[in-house]
């Protein structure tokens, strides 16, 4: 049987349960004279154990051979003492050993037995102080709880005798110190200079310093002899010096000591603990064992037991009995001192039984302020615990105990105290632990009722039964043994230190062996083993992180690179686990408990023990019932906010946590699939995400999920606990658990989307050094999400497109972010048609060349059933633009040029293109492969850069393509016919032909080429543009009667502008074009202006005047008369100053009125008597200018002078 298989059949410890504390075994069959244990106490290897026969039993540890098994330690039987036996001829019963106090600080042992206060020294118990032995002694402790730990070498303790309490220091000799005045003390606890106390009927708060007393409340509720002893002022408890104890022992007097009680003195720490305090003795009777075991009993120096009311004391007697010489203590009246001897009881009358029955008292401290007092009525009725401050007043709320308490002990918070003694712990619960013996239907049951102290009253109890555990080790199951059978309970001085090994076995990791692996994933790694593959042994840094922080793992050798086989590194993981959680067990002790023959240590129920027992009961209620599940649920609220403060806290919640949210996790796949489901995806979500469970884990319990789990060489690490709960989860084959109904169910019940946002969680924590197997993990994760993904997807688009854009957004969010699991992605993005988002993921990776090819999938028809590549011919465009490889410019810029010219020569002549190459060599890629695309670039390269170095090329495309449709076409030859008919027909005004072709323009390349080839060979790049005009002749020769506006552009170019003003007003009837063409000089008449024309292109006036002459005389020949006196008119009136009036009227027909010439007459008139004006104004400003030289001459000669010459 494998390990786990192993685990899972082991039986649980005895004792371990759900509850707060769980019995260890210290030691059993203690070999005793009687019937029980009274009291014991431990140091270090060294355990003492006192008995109701008198006997004190001195007990040395042996530890375990093997340390990495956990084998206890073995007690054998050092020393059988008998510290104050009873005569033989007594006929009293004896209470045997009733206290054993060690002062660890001084290596002393207080041993009360039998009323008789022995000393000894640790740890062979030989006598001490020269056998010095106090009688009349009932209590002995006391120690200052607040002085625990402290420097010295010495201890003070309160010794409790028949007529007051005596402070002695115990050091290398026993000194008194003071005595008070409080006659048959049965109890004490001590802080400082307070002390609580109590006698047999109530509690007393004493200032040990000032002497004062200040009586609490009783014992017993319905203890009559208790009513005038409580309440009141303070009373004052002076008395005289006391002689020593033991004149007959010079060595070991006991004298004052001037130091004070609280001194400092040296410390010696022990392991095991240090101190039990009182213990229960058993009676003859067995029918009033129960009753009387808890009535406590005071020995008188004989050692007779005395009856409850033959153990008052004279003095107490009279205070209640209200005599009026006892009357409360003022701090002005003293009280008188007590005797110094011993006063004999008096006879007094015989009490009723009621009355008789005295509780035992219980004083605990839990804080250095406060005292826990206890209180009743009967033995049999419940008890109540009070607390009480160092003024007497009561603080918190109460305690309730079923029954009263035999015992009681005070554990946690930041002091653990006991009946007895108190130490300081790390523990910060506060629990309560009373001993009581319950009633059942087989008899009485003994047993621990906790509860806690720390925290506001309402609190649940939890029981401890140790009559159930003490059958349980005896292999007798039945309750009638033990029901009689006392149950004892103390505390130590220290704490004792054990281990738990269940929590190593459910917090150390194991692989978990999942039976079918997905198919690119498993059969790889299936095959690497099987091949005999080589990996490298674990290194700390691979094992720091498995379930949690485990940075205490490490490889055998860490420094070794020595390769092992799978299977070899395996085993070593195995055992750094085991090394590793040897630690996590490992608890402390201060508390113990007995009944018979059997000790125990009352230990805190590990963390992990403890909850798992209640998900344990919890799954065997079944968690698809009400009841279970509400457990579970219970279980999960009460751990939401709990804060770790060990490793071992921590891992085991994370344990809790993983374990929960599968159990929820499966619930929830079982009842979904069932019909029986209730959502609570939010509880099992959190549970998921915050348990830090490994992904691969639930999701290999998920149908349609399952295939995508990758465990890699070294597989999946997770707790042993949850190996166990996952058995009956993977048992099942995939097939079997994955059906397209059932996944329909999980996705309308939302679970598929707490599952999403799981695996969206855990994508988050990429790069976290705290991930173990990364690789491994985060391939799983986003196959799986990716899958999940795709599937909503799929249904989205069946059936509700809605949430179709959603899930497209976190389908791309995913993919561009990148993926780890990059070839299952490919096959799953191909397996769900979803080529668009396959180009996304390989852009995560830069991978253009995978991105353009799959773009052209699509693009060429292949199904994407996202249908989100819109406008893919004009993405590719973008794509290639910013690009930088040539090689992918070049390929996919011409299949795009082949498929759309324009888009496709986009690429090569964008502004923003990374790939920059020269126009020629885009020319000859475009004529090689796209030949289609090569007049689009060359109309960028002219039109758009007015580049006219290739002008000529893209005259000579326009050309073949109008040419080869125009003799191919006959088609094409009666548009071009029709549209000059069109055009001719229509009456002025009207617009130029140019305007007219492009309002009316058809949807063909060849109709755009030849307005492309108007406008080139026009003039559009300007008068420096030249072409060859005569090829271009001979080109459209056979064509002259439908290339009429290209045969005018041509003529013009050679300068025979009558033949071109010719085919202008006949060939088109374009009489508008024809003015411009005058005007220009047959420049940019086909193509739009833009801007000031160049000067240097317009002709002369006389050249202007020339051309209107032909356009004159043309216009004279229009066909239609109308036409012809309508446009001669127009061209003489306005534009008369380039004519002749004579040339004009020389050729008029005399067949015109005057009057239609009457607008070109007039401005004629106006012209020649505005240049008679002008002239006769200029003849005059001429004449005037002559007269003013002259007389500027004539001045000039005058001062001058005259000047006679001699000749």
């Amino acid at each position: 049987m494998d390990e786990e298989g192993q685990s899972r059949k082991r039986k649980r410890e005895p004792g371990t349960s759900t509850g707060p504390y769980v019995l260890r075994p210290l030691l059993e069959d203690v070999p005793l004279l009687a019937e029980e244990s009274a009291a014991n106490g431990s140091l270090e290897e060294n355990l003492y154990i006192g008995t109701t026969a008198a006997e004190l039993l001195h007990f040395v540890a042996i530890p375990g051979v093997s340390t990495e098994e956990n084998e206890k330690s073995t007690f054998i039987l050092a020393s059988r003492l008998q510290p104050s036996p009873l005569p033989p001829s007594s006929a009293q019963p004896s209470p045997g050993v009733q206290q054993i106090t060690l002062l660890t600080r001084v290596n002393k042992a207080c041993i009360l037995c039998n009323g008789v206060l022995t000393f000894y020294s640790l740890p062979e118990l030989t006598p001490a102080f020269g056998n010095t032995k106090v009688l009349n002694c009932s209590w002995v402790g006391g120690v200052d709880l607040d002085d625990r730990g402290g420097e010295g070498n010495d201890e003070v303790v309160m010794i409790c005798m028949k007529n007051r309490i005596r402070l002695v220091r115990i050091g290398e000799e026993a000194r008194a110190v003071k005595n008070i005045e409080y006659p048959s003390c049965l109890g004490t606890a001590r802080r400082g200079g307070f002390a609580c106390v109590a006698d047999s009927h109530a509690y007393a708060l004493l200032d040990v310093a000032k002497q004062q007393k200040v009586p609490l409340f009783p014992i017993s509720s319905i203890d009559g002899a208790a009513g005038s002893a409580t309440g009141g002022p303070a009373e004052d408890m002076s008395s005289k010096p006391e002689a020593p104890m033991a004149r007959s022992v010079s060595s070991a007097r006991l004298r004052a000591d001037e130091r004070a009680p609280g001194a400092k003195t040296h410390s010696r720490s022990t392991s095991l603990g240090t101190f039990v305090s009182t213990i229960g003795r058993s009676q003859p009777d067995s029918r009033s064992r129960s009753r009387e075991r808890q009535v406590y009993e005071t020995p008188d120096p004989s050692g007779r037991m005395l009856s409850p009311a033959q153990a008052i004391s004279p003095i107490r007697h009279a205070s209640h009995s209200g005599s009026p010489d006892r009357r409360p203590a003022t701090p002005e009246k003293p009280l008188p001192p007590a005797p110094d001897e011993v006063v004999e009881p008096k006879k007094l009358p015989p009490v009723p039984v009621s009355q008789a029955v005295l509780l035992k008292p219980h004083i605990c401290s839990p804080v250095p302020t406060e005292f826990l007092l206890t209180t009743g009525t009967l033995p049999d009725d419940p008890g109540v615990g009070i607390f009480v401050n160092l003024d007497g007043d009561v603080v918190r709320g109460t305690l309730e105990f079923s029954r009263y308490p035999s015992a009681l002990v005070v554990d946690g918070g930041n002091t653990i105290a006991g009946s007895t003694t108190d130490k300081v712990a790390d523990d910060t619960d506060g629990y309560v632990l009373a001993a009581i013996a319950r009633p059942t239907d087989k008899g009485e049951e003994g047993g621990i009722e906790i509860q806690r102290w720390d925290v506001e009253t309402g609190t649940s109890k939890e029981w401890l039964d140790v009559t159930a555990v003490q059958a349980g080790e005896d292999n007798d199951h039945s309750h009638d043994k033990y029901s009689d059978i006392h149950v004892g309970l103390g505390s130590t001085q220290t704490s004792f230190s054990m281990t738990f090994p269940e929590v190593g076995e459910m917090l150390r990791a194991r692989r978990l062996k999942l039976p079918i692996a997905s198919a690119d994933a498993r059969t790889a790694s299936k095959g690497s083993r099987d091949s005999g593959e080589l990996v490298q042994p674990l290194s700390s840094s691979e094992t720091a992180t498995v379930g949690g922080e485990r940075s205490g793992i490490v490889g055998d050798d860490p420094d070794s690179e020595a390769e092992v086989r799978p299977e070899d590194w395996e085993i070593a993981r195995n055992k750094q686990e085991d090394e590793y959680v040897r630690r996590l067990g490992e608890s402390t002790s201060h508390i113990v408990v007995w009944m018979g023959k059997s000790i125990w240590w009352a230990v805190r129920n590990p963390l992990a023990m403890k909850l798992d027992a209640a998900v344990e009961q919890a799954l065997e209620m079944s968690i698809e019932s009400k009841s279970g599940r509400s457990l579970l649920m219970s279980i999960v609220n009460s751990i939401r906010t709990q804060e770790p403060r060990t490793e071992t806290e921590f891992l085991s919640l994370e344990y809790i946590r993983q374990k929960s949210s599968l159990i929820l996790l499966a619930s929830d796949l079982n009842a979904i699939s069932t019909g029986r489901y209730e959502a609570h995806h939010k509880i099992t979500e959190e549970l998921l995400i915050h348990g830090g469970i490994d992904p691969r884990v639930p999701l290999s319990i998920i149908p349609l999920l399952q295939q995508e789990v990758v465990e890699g060489s070294k597989g999946i690490w997770i707790y042993t606990g949850v190996i166990q709960i996952m058995q009956s989860y993977i048992s099942q084959p995939l097939e079997k658990s994955d059906s397209g109904e059932r996944l329909q169910s999980y996705e309308a019940t939302g679970l598929l989307a707490m599952v999403k946002r799981f695996l969206m969680a855990w994508r988050e924590r990429k790069g976290f050094g705290s991930v173990a197997d990364e690789t491994e993990v985060f391939q799983t994760v986003d196959a799986a999400l990716l899958r999940l993904l795709l599937y909503q997807g799929q249904r989205a688009f069946i059936s509700d497109t809605s949430k179709s854009s959603t899930l497209r957004a976190e389908l791309y969010s995913v993919v561009d972010h990148g993926v780890n699991c990059f070839d299952r992605a490919v096959v799953l993005l191909e397996e769900y048609h979803r080529l668009y988002v396959l180009s996304r993921l390989y852009q995560s990776r830069k991978m253009s060349r995978n991105v353009l090819a799959t773009w052209r999938r699509i693009i060429n028809g292949e199904p994407d059933d996202g249908g989100e590549f819109v406008d893919g011919e004009n993405e590719v465009r973008k794509y290639l633009v910013k690009i930088r490889d040539p090689t992918l410019v070049e390929e996919y810029g011409t299949w795009l040029a082949r498929r759309n010219p324009l888009l496709g020569v986009q690429v090569f002549t964008d502004d923003n293109r990374r790939v920059k190459l020269e126009p020629g060599e885009v020319v000859d890629i475009l004529r090689r492969q796209a030949p289609e695309a090569v007049k689009v670039f060359l109309e960028h390269l002219v039109f758009g850069k007015k580049n006219i170095q290739y002008a000529n090329d893209l005259i000579s495309y326009y050309l073949d393509n109008v040419l080869t449709v125009l003799g191919s076409s006959e088609e094409a030859r009666s548009i071009l016919a029709q549209s000059y008919e069109s055009y001719r027909a229509l009456h002025p005004p009207k617009p130029t032909y140019r305007q007219f072709v492009i309002d009316n323009t058809i949807p063909a390349s060849w109709w755009h080429d030849r307005l492309r080839l108007l406008e080139l060979i026009g003039g559009s790049h300007g008068a420096g543009f030249s072409y060859d005009v005569r090829s271009i002749l001979q080109r459209i020769e056979p064509f002259e009667q439908s290339l009429v506006p290209e045969l005018i552009i041509l003529d013009g170019r050679q300068g025979r502008h009558q033949q071109a003003l010719r085919l202008l007003t006949h060939g088109l009837g374009d009489y508008h074009t024809a003015i411009n063409y005058c005007l220009l000089g047959g420049s940019s008449i086909f193509h739009p202006t833009a801007g000031p024309l160049d000067p240097q292109s317009i002709p002369t006036r006389e050249e202007q005047a020339t051309l209107f002459g032909y356009l004159f005389s043309e216009f004279l020949h229009i066909e239609d008369i109308t036409d012809r006196v309508e446009r001669t008119s127009e061209l003489l009136e306005r534009f008369g100053s380039w004519f002749d009036v004579a040339y004009v009227l020389d050729r008029i027909p005399d067949s015109w009125s005057v009057e239609l010439l009457s607008g070109f007459l007039i401005s004629a008139f106006r012209r020649v008597v505005q240049e008679r004006s002008e002239a006769m104004i200029a003849k005059s400003l001429s004449g005037a200018e002559n007269l003013k030289i002259s007389a500027d001459f004539v001045e000039k000669c005058e001062e001058a002078g005259a000047h006679a010459q001699v000749v």
